[in-house]
């Protein structure tokens, strides 16, 4: 399904994230440094996809808890953001660029999914316009340098997905999610709080949500609260309950359906007797709203690990 040696571009370098190397490789090192290592190795990590500028350092906790050694595959889950998708879709490309080294598909994986027929094939500029999978891209490189040469990666767009089509990708890719070589990368920032224009690592869109418990004092103090009540439910990696959250609530989660897809995985996994546990490390807000007029993206970092 591959045209041979098709390149997907660094299309954001320069605007969301350095496109200098050595710029960028500095950047990341300074991020990943002051990241604990607290729960190596992962299997799953959550973690955002805006510039780098606003979410840069909260991503490094997550990465800061992937063991290169041990992974030889990374599965990048990313939602769509431009194009309307009712399924999941792989790339037509082989190689995807990032500023620090290229990064080769695991064109068998890719083949065996497509075999499934779940999947449709987004086209090169679907692909290059997208930055929910390529704002990881660096941080995967950066993350697996030492073993550059012994990795694949597997992009996977993910479309607005129902709860069933959810649980039907979670149990396909369970059986890759229970394999220790491979790593797989959630995209997802937090709540997308306000009425105006606000430029998300130079994404501008109108968010429309303004939820708001004056309870719990200023706008941002609220909006905190919301999003760490549902970490609090992916913790528990029960994905019904996280269903039931957005329902609730209709927090602003870009990538809640690759969160479910991994829920629905895990949740696979242990009724076969897995044992795994989901934390959060990092939480951040680009802003502090303390009006109306105000408007914020918030990020956090979290790792899943198979005991």
């Amino acid at each position: 399904m591959s045209e041979r040696g098709v390149c997907r571009e660094a299309s954001h370098a320069g605007s969301w994230y350095s496109a200098s190397g050595s710029q960028l490789n500095a950047q990341l090192e300074a991020w990943l440094s002051q990241a604990p290592p607290t729960i190596r190795p992962a299997r799953a990590i959550i973690a955002p996809h805006a510039g780098y500028t606003y979410c840069g350092a909260c991503a490094a906790h997550a990465y800061k808890q992937v063991d290169p050694t041990v992974i030889r595959r990374v599965f990048i889950l990313g939602p769509s953001h431009h194009v309307p998708l009712s399924r999941c879709a792989l790339s037509p490309a082989e190689i995807y660029r990032t500023p620090l080294y290229d990064l080769r598909i695991d064109q068998k994986v890719y083949s065996d999914l497509w075999k499934t027929g779940m999947f449709e094939r987004m086209s090169l500029q679907t692909d290059e316009e997208e930055h929910s999978i390529e704002m990881h891209l660096p941080y995967t490189a950066k993350a697996m340098e030492s073993c550059k040469d012994e990795f694949a990666i597997v992009p996977v767009l993910v479309g607005a997905l129902s709860e069933s089509k959810e649980q039907e990708y979670g149990k396909l890719l369970s059986k890759y999610l229970v394999d220790p070589g491979n790593l797989f990368v959630i995209s997802s920032d937090f709540c997308h709080w306000g009425e105006q224009l606000f430029q998300d690592g130079f994404e501008c869109q109108r968010f429309r949500y303004t939820y708001y418990d004056e309870t719990q004092g200023e706008i941002y103090r609220s909006i905190e609260h919301l999003d760490k009540m549902g970490m609090a439910i992916i913790e528990q990696l029960d994905p019904i309950s996280f269903s039931n959250y957005l329902k609730k609530y209709h927090n602003t989660i870009c990538g809640r359906h690759p969160i479910g897809v991994l829920l629905n995985a895990v949740s696979e996994l242990r009724r076969n007797g897995a044992d795994m546990s989901f934390s959060f490390l990092n939480y951040a807000q680009s802003s502090q709203c303390r009006s109306w007029q105000d408007s914020s993206v918030s990020y956090a970092a979290g790792a899943l690990v198979v005991h």
